[in-house]
């Protein structure tokens, strides 16, 4: 098992407070099933989101204004999670486990967990492969991200994100 390094846990913490404030996203676009936008309270970092069928929210991308990547996960039934609370967590891409510290977050009234990286090459590491399995603290499968498409859609993140300078 590898260990996700570079987790920024204590200024994950404001993600969840900012996003509650943030303005609103900018769509740029639709491309291979995500949903091309830019997030200003994460100082114009671009990001791709789609939706899925149990009405779970992804979102992969960077936040500029701290030069980190992240992915996070949202979904109405996740009641229990709590703003600011880490939690153990692990995920599986195509066979490689991860160890992880996911920072509950709320976006709306909507609650879900976030994972900050500093290697910000990890998220295009996530395109390679073909789903992601996100676990829970008592190793509970949470969900399964199918992430075909993303390979394509990230490279529209790498030009968003040199169009706004970083």
């Amino acid at each position: 098992m590898r260990s996700l390094a570079g987790c920024a846990v204590a200024v994950a913490i404001a993600f969840g407070a900012g996003q509650a404030a943030a303005q609103t996203l900018i769509d740029k676009g639709f491309i291979a099933g995500w949903n091309l936008m830019v997030d200003p309270a994460f100082g114009n970092g671009c990001l791709i989101q789609t939706v899925y069928e149990d009405l779970s929210v992804v979102r992969l991308g960077y936040d500029a204004q701290n030069d980190r990547g992240y992915f996070a996960v949202m979904n109405r039934a996740w009641g229990q999670i709590k703003q600011g609370t880490q939690y153990n967590i692990k995920f599986d891409l195509d066979g490689q486990v991860f160890d992880a510290v996911a920072i509950g977050m709320k976006q709306g009234k909507v609650p879900g967990a976030v994972v900050f990286f500093t290697d910000r090459n990890f998220v295009h590491a996530i395109a390679q492969k073909k789903v992601m399995t996100v676990y829970g603290q008592t190793g509970q499968k949470v969900m399964a991200i199918d992430l075909h498409g993303t390979a394509k859609a990230l490279e529209y993140v790498r030009s968003c994100q040199a169009e706004m300078g970083s």
